[in-house]
């Protein structure tokens, strides 16, 4: 099989299990809480000023940070779940060279995961600006910064899911990637930015709110580059893993 080949049938692979419509249920349980809460929610003093302004409406639709968590345990459990069922052998039977196969995986996890942060970015704007109906306010923000913010959840979410899919490569057990990347993710920067503070722009929930336009802690290149190098780190050390076991 050639390498096109191989990712199609990874991509197969990623659709024929209900794993990817159980994500998909919980972006509209997301986007069905975002639209309650701008159209009941309220301000300490009673106002509804968290939905004012432009800038304000953007910040409750960026949905980059989510989608590089969300993307990241898909990603994870994908990979994870099957080193967990013995059903990568037939994987690596079928494309004996490692790099392709792991290469391949990878390439399917990300388009599924960008897949999915497209689809939770668009929910989530659209929860907004469903629960504005409900107030005296209206949708405000431009259409160049809602492509933004569509944009900035798609990369993010293909990151995400090559970060998880390399955590459960190397690590091979599902509640171990999952773990994994919740530690990666969500629990060890908070941490690190505490011991170190210029850390802070580097964690991925601010690099996933600068690329949304919500955040200037660095430029956007920069904040697209240091997300790649999120990602990338930990597929290069699970495709090295996998490149050295003798079996799987």
């Amino acid at each position: 099989m050639n390498s096109l080949s191989t990712i199609r049938a990874e991509l197969r692979k990623l659709t024929s299990t209900r794993m990817p419509l159980g994500f998909l249920i919980v972006l509209v349980v997301i986007g069905a809480a975002t639209a309650t809460a701008v159209a009941l929610g309220t301000d300490m003093d009673g106002s509804k000023a968290f939905i004012a302004t432009a800038v304000d409406q953007q910040s409750l639709m960026a949905f980059a940070g989510n989608a590089l968590v969300i993307a990241g345990l898909f990603g994870a459990i994908a990979v994870a779940r099957e080193y967990g069922h013995g059903t990568v052998v037939l994987t690596f039977l079928t494309t004996p060279r490692r790099p392709r196969a792991v290469g391949a995986q990878l390439a399917a996890v990300f388009v599924a995961g960008s897949v999915l942060g497209l689809f939770g970015a668009g929910i989530s704007a659209g929860a907004v600006a469903a629960g504005l109906t409900a107030t005296d306010y209206g949708f405000m923000v431009p259409a160049g910064d809602l492509l933004r913010v569509l944009a900035a959840s798609t990369v993010t979410g293909g990151a995400g899911a090559v970060l998880g899919a390399g955590i459960g490569t190397f690590v091979r057990n599902t509640g171990g990637a999952v773990t994994g990347t919740i530690l990666l993710l969500l629990i060890l920067p908070p941490l690190v930015v505490q011991m170190v503070s210029e850390t802070g722009s580097w964690v991925p929930g601010t690099l996933a709110n600068v690329v949304s336009g919500i955040d200037n802690a660095v430029g956007v290149g920069a904040a697209i580059a240091a997300i790649g190098l999120w990602a990338l780190v930990p597929a290069a050390i699970g495709l090295v893993a996998v490149t050295r076991r003798d079996v799987v």
